[in-house]
This record gives C-alpha cells, structure tokens and sequence, in this order.
C-alpha cells in the first residue's frame, strides 16, 4: 500500500496541537509536580509538552547522561555517514523551556508515598511519575553472553561507548573477515534495527573491505520490511549479506565472546571476525523497581494515556512497553510522551482527558541514497491499541531510484524535525 506521508504527518502533528486547551491552566496546577525519569525520545518529550500544556506545573526531568545519543541513525555512524557529535543532543532547550533537568540516576521509586530516590542521595515528591526507562539487557538469556562479554563481542544497542566500541572493531577488521550479527526474537527495541545496521555495514565494507561477509543468524523467520530490505542488499551488496532465519537454524543458543564464536540451536558452530549480538531485552531496570512490569519483563499500559496498569498515577513511555501494534521506536515514544503529557495535565487541571492518538513512522537507510520506510496510525479502544484502518502501509516494492532517494532524504528530514521538536529548540 502506498503511504500519503505528508496526511500521516500532519495529522500526528494536528493530533498533538488539539491537546494543548487554553483551558487548561488552572491555578490548582501550580503545586503539581511531575517527575519524569528518562530524557530520551519518551520522556524529553513528555517533560516538554507538559511544560507546554500547563506552564504552571513543576516538571523535572531525572536523567544520568548530559547529552543523550539517539539509536535511530546510530547506524549511519557505523556506516561513517554521520559523525558521533551529529546524533547527540543537549538538554539546554528543554532547561529553556522550563524544565528542571537533573544529571542523577533514578535508582527507586516508592509508590506508596510518591517518591523517586536519586544517586546523588536527592528524595522527589511527585503528583504524577513518568518513567521512560528504555531497554536492559537480559543478560545470560543467551549462554554466554554477559556484560563482561558485551565488551568483546558488543550489542550497541544502547547508543554510546558500545556504538562506538562496535564501529573500532569494524574499523580493524580484516578485508575478507566476517561480520556476524545475532539478532533476537520479538519483542526487542526498533524492528528493523538490525536490517539496517546490515546494510549500513555492508556500506562501509564494500567501501572499505569489499572482500569481507555478514553473517545474520536470526532467532525468527520473518521480520519487519523484509522484503524491502532484501531487495536492497541485493541491488547494492549483491551477496554480502546472509540472513538465516530461525527454521533454517539461525537460533543462536550459545556465545564464546572470547573466540568470537557462536553457536546454533542445531549444533553449527560460527567463527567472526567481528561478533554484534543483540540479546534478548526487558523493560529498563526502574520500571522493576517502580512494581509496573508484569512476567513477561516489560510494562502493561492503558491504551488512553500510558498510566501503568498496575500502579496508579506512573506513566510509562517508550521501548519498556507493552504496545503492539505499536513499535518500538523512537516516533512512536514521541507520540506516546505528547499524548501522556495531555493526560496528566488535564487530570491535575481537572479538565477533561483529551481522545489519544498516536502515529509512527520509521525510516531505514539500505545505501546513501535509498531508503524504505513503514508507518501506521493508532487510536485506543476498548482499553487496547488498534491500527486505524489504511492509515499506513511499507514502501512500495516496484519504487524507483528516485522514490529510493526521496525516502532517504525524508528519513533525514525527520530525524532533523524531531530532534529539534524534543531538544534542540
């Protein structure tokens, strides 16, 4: 199905301005004060807009790292198209805006009296919590694969020293070696993820050491935008990329991060030269320490507003929920931040919660010039997430080098547009 983008766009961006009453600014909201735990794409975004909608509440934003760097076009680093300092971003706009930033860990939260402790020994009061907590790594889900093997055989799946320790040992590789890349079952953050880092991979490698393989030893037997992806690592890396879907024995069981080896559910034994495993993952440790994740790791949301399911007045955002249809990604934080945002506003207002909406677009890069893309439109009912009907789609298959271009260039445009809508404004 072809996508009309710009409907999409504007009217996730329509959507997000209808939240923003005149009236609800009420002077009881001058007490009211929100904790948000997490200054990504979820929680920079909530702490903006609740500044927005009600200019009288306090807001503080808890969050360890003075400059955050974003996982989307952390491939296009590995890939040498962007620099680190290009997909990093400050908190000075969001401190213009009125935020209280805070550069401390959240290391608990006390429900039953609404406090939020801090590693710098500070104790928050909160009316509302947001918590946006992102990903942690289940660490020994598979065998093997601990934090101490993180260091030789790198995730970078946070964005950070790992992103950086992966592009060293990319760059130090051999012509001729082989990339091998373990890639989870669902649910994990941004599906199309490792499909991109292949190809952003093979970018470099064909540019660089044209002689060497990628190796994708997947734990399922289909994933997002495949056959876009598939198409475009034929059209521009012709055999270098092997995917290995979980039926035909791409079930990694074991890592030997030492001798950069792996090993398969059927006993096949893989060496690289340069060994990315993304592991299996859960919702951020303080969503745990805050009661809101249930067994299965991540946290169980109501559709109209995010608040926890399980504990009253925490909202939770972002990669650490439970939201399927919607993915996990950067956009669909953002929107779900706006939305949270316009809820806990009008509650502390007393005004009426406004109808959620949410949208995603994600863009993925194949080649400098040629990128795909997939959206999708979401509202709540009855309690649960569903995807408007024809309200999104993939790229289209049959799409030219010009559409290729064009999608590229818009995954730019978007990158730029919402960074500058969550920090650099």
């Amino acid at each position: 199905m072809q996508i009309n983008r710009r409907q999409i766009l504007g009217g996730a961006a329509a959507g997000a301005a209808s939240f923003a009453l005149p009236s609800i600014v009420q002077a009881k909201a001058a007490s009211a004060h929100v904790v948000v735990v997490g200054g990504g794409f979820g929680g920079a975004t909530a702490a903006r807009y609740l500044r927005q909608f009600a200019p009288h509440i306090q807001v503080t934003l808890v969050e360890p790292a003075e400059r955050f760097y974003t996982c989307p076009f952390s491939n296009l680093y590995l890939a040498g198209l962007r620099s680190w300092e290009s997909i990093g971003h400050s908190y000075d706009g969001l401190r213009k805006a009125g935020v209280n930033v805070v550069h401390a860990r959240a290391d608990n939260v006390l429900t039953d009296s609404r406090r939020v402790l801090l590693s710098n020994g500070q104790v928050l009061s909160y009316d509302k919590l947001v918590l946006s907590p992102g990903i942690d790594m289940r660490w020994n889900a598979l065998e093997g694969y601990d934090e101490a093997a993180a260091q030789l055989a790198p995730h970078a799946w946070k964005a950070g020293a790992q992103t950086q320790l992966l592009k060293k040992q990319l760059e130090a590789m051999p012509d001729g070696g082989k990339f091998v890349m373990v890639i989870p079952a669902n649910p994990f953050r941004c599906p199309p993820g490792p499909y991109e880092r292949a190809a952003m991979v093979a970018h470099y490698l064909k540019a660089h050491k044209p002689k060497s393989k990628i190796l994708l030893l997947d734990d399922k037997d289909a994933f997002s935008k495949q056959g876009l992806f598939i198409q475009g690592w034929k059209a521009l890396y012709g055999d270098m990329i092997e995917w290995v879907k979980q039926a035909d024995d791409g079930k990694v069981t074991r890592v030997d991060a030492k001798n950069l080896e792996v090993e398969t559910a059927f006993g096949t034994k893989h060496k690289a030269d340069v060994l990315n495993v993304i592991p299996p993952q859960k919702a951020g440790f303080i969503a745990d320490r805050a009661g809101v994740t249930d067994a299965s790791g991540w946290v169980p949301v109501k559709a109209e507003s995010f608040e926890s399911s399980k504990v009253p007045n925490v909202y939770v955002l972002g990669d650490a929920t439970i939201a399927a249809p919607m993915p996990k990604s950067g956009f669909a934080a953002n929107t779900q931040g706006k939305v949270a945002a316009a809820a806990i506003a009008a509650e502390l207002t007393g005004q009426p919660v406004p109808t959620a909406a949410y949208a995603n677009t994600c863009y993925s890069l194949i080649g400098n010039d040629y990128g795909i893309s997939v959206a999708g439109v979401y509202k709540a009912q009855e309690g649960k997430l569903i995807e408007v009907a024809n309200s999104g789609g993939v790229s289209p298959l049959d799409g030219n080098a010009a559409f290729r271009k064009a999608e590229a260039d818009y995954g730019s445009a978007w990158y730029k547009a919402i960074s500058t809508d969550i920090w650099d404004r």
